[in-house]
């Protein structure tokens, strides 16, 4: 079944309707999240309204940390499909949906010269369902690009040395995709994406006690082609910034992270293995066989450099104090071509399965679908309005499906498995993203208190002023004009600028009323809104002012 599907145009077909039903549920409907996603949307905003495409800024703030490509990938988008006054976050979130389907579409059609093309084809599909993949895709953040960007860099590098080790010389179209692609992942996320490639390079180089095939990366060439690519960005953002923008983004941010926690990030050692189970579910279920195979075929080339594109960078993050569950993301592809390799070496029967690994995977698995069924039954009656409908749906399926899967796991894993593999994910994510997760409006409290103040309807020019809750998405969905700092600066802009209103968190509540006061005037009290502040796991309650003098 599935070789036929791997011939001419249609994997590439098929491919993109997984993609697409998997990416589109949810694009439009789920909220804006917090805290990154915000951030990047509002920046983004803010060089549309002020036409400076350089400096990237929140609010007053400088947002040093990282390049500027996915910002004008951001505002491309929007400009094309909406407005800068609009508060539609799907535009911000395309390009994260197109890196998604391209991570996908790369990892197929570059990776076929590595594994074969049916199994390039299973890991592709394999990759593309991927939970941690899937939500990166619905989020305006850089992650999902990145991984397009590292996903061509790094199959082009691994086409390069499996060429090398045949006798082969790679055609210089390789070399210019690794270069081109390498660039743009450092106009997306500054050093991840070179980070991933030199680790490749020197643990081969190390391995082998051979480099003399990085000459087929035609390194002056590409070397000049990355600085004419990267360079003016980088010299007007320095121009720009007075040279703060590479000790913000290089000292501050990146390594920053190498020699601490940043912003409460911070995870002990094998936290991506652990939580490798539900980031990378449901493909979870096929790592047993990727591993045995990629052990057992270690010196084969193209195994050899999958192993080094994804165990390296693996002990560097994990070593690293801060974490983030998508900062694993660049290794999904290598482990994804791993497990395709294995299921069609198993079907030829050319595989030795470690059948107490495979059944760890198929335990894992149907963990995390007993764990997902049971979050969807709960989290609406926690966080929305009660028993869902389309909860109970996902659950029943992911239960019925997931066990099946992870039953068939257990007994003996094949290239059938993969196809339900990614039907089961086709059935349940869309389900979570379009309907499930919108409707926890306990969680979506910028979402309700933007709703209260376009109710009372606020005058075009009027700023709305918060305090006692900061949170990104509220400057997204409220606007630039949007006033974020304490009881004081709220108080003094309610009674200053026409039309303004206060948005008060109930611990400033009491400051906030006593800081009006002294300045001879008492608040009128519009609405409130309550619920999770899901980035600090605070409820509150918050309260629309306007004022009126005593």
């Amino acid at each position: 079944m599935i070789e036929p599907a791997t011939k001419t145009w249609r994997p590439y077909a098929l491919l993109v309707l997984l993609a697409l039903g998997l990416y589109l549920p949810g694009m439009a409907s789920l909220p804006v999240t917090d805290r990154d996603e915000a951030r990047f949307a509002q920046a983004t905003r803010q060089m549309l309204e002020t036409r400076d495409f350089i400096a990237i800024r929140f609010l007053d703030e400088a947002r040093n940390k990282k390049p500027a490509g996915i910002y004008w990938l951001q505002a491309a988008s929007v400009a094309l499909f909406s407005n800068a006054e609009s508060t539609n976050i799907w535009p911000y979130r395309l390009p994260s949906l197109l890196g998604a389907l391209g991570a996908g579409l790369l990892s197929f059609g570059m990776g076929a010269a590595l594994v074969g093309r049916r199994a390039a084809f299973i890991g592709a599909a394999v990759l593309t369902a991927t939970l941690g993949l899937v939500t990166e895709a619905h989020l305006a953040k850089t992650d999902a690009v990145l991984l397009a960007a590292i996903t061509a860099a790094q199959l082009a590098l691994g086409r390069i040395y499996v060429a090398s080790r045949d006798g082969r010389i790679a055609p210089w179209r390789d070399a210019a995709i690794f270069w081109l692609a390498l660039s743009i992942g450092i106009l997306i996320k500054g050093p991840v994406a070179p980070l991933v490639s030199i680790l490749s390079i020197a643990t081969l180089a190390l391995a082998d006690r051979d480099a003399r095939w990085l000459k087929n990366l035609r390194p002056v060439w590409g070397l000049i082609g990355l600085i004419v690519i990267v360079a003016p960005w980088l010299v007007a953002i320095m121009s720009a910034t007075n040279g703060a923008f590479l000790a913000d983004s290089l000292g501050n941010d990146f390594f920053g992270k190498l020699i601490g926690a940043q912003e409460s990030h911070g995870a002990p050692p094998l936290y991506y293995l652990a939580l490798l189970p539900v980031t990378f579910w449901p493909g979870i279920l096929l790592l047993g066989p990727a591993i045995a195979s990629a052990w057992q075929r270690r010196r084969a080339p193209a195994e050899r450099f999958l192993i080094a594109w994804a165990i390296p960078f693996w002990i560097v993050l994990e070593l690293v104090p801060t974490k983030l569950p998508n900062y694993l993301l660049p290794v999904f592809p290598a482990l994804a071509l791993l497990i395709g390799g294995a299921l069609v070496a198993a079907s030829d029967g050319n595989l030795t399965s470690w059948r107490w690994l495979d059944r760890v995977g198929a335990v894992l698995g149907g963990a995390i679908a007993l764990g997902l069924a049971a979050l969807f039954i709960v989290a609406p009656v926690r966080y929305g309005g009660g028993l869902s409908a389309a909860g109970v749906v996902a659950a029943i399926v992911v239960l019925y499906l997931g066990l099946r899967c992870a039953a068939s796991a257990w007994r003996q894993t094949s290239p059938r498995l993969a196809i339900r593999v990614a039907i089961l994910a086709l059935l349940i994510f869309p389900l979570g993203f379009e309907f499930i997760a919108p409707n926890l409006d306990r969680l979506w409290l910028s979402r309700a208190a933007a709703a209260l103040v376009t109710r009372y309807g606020v005058p075009k020019d009027a700023s709305v002023a918060a305090t006692g809750y900061a949170e990104p998405s509220l400057v997204f969905l409220l606007g630039s004009k949007t006033k974020i700092g304490g009881v004081d600066r709220t108080a003094r802009n309610l009674t200053t600028a026409r039309g303004a209103l206060a948005l008060v968190a109930t611990p400033d509540d009491e400051s906030f009323r006593k800081a009006l006061a002294a300045l001879g005037w008492e608040p009128r009290q519009i609405g409130q809104v309550a619920g999770l502040n899901y980035s600090n796991g605070r409820e509150l309650t918050l309260t629309l002012y306007d004022a009126v003098p005593r």
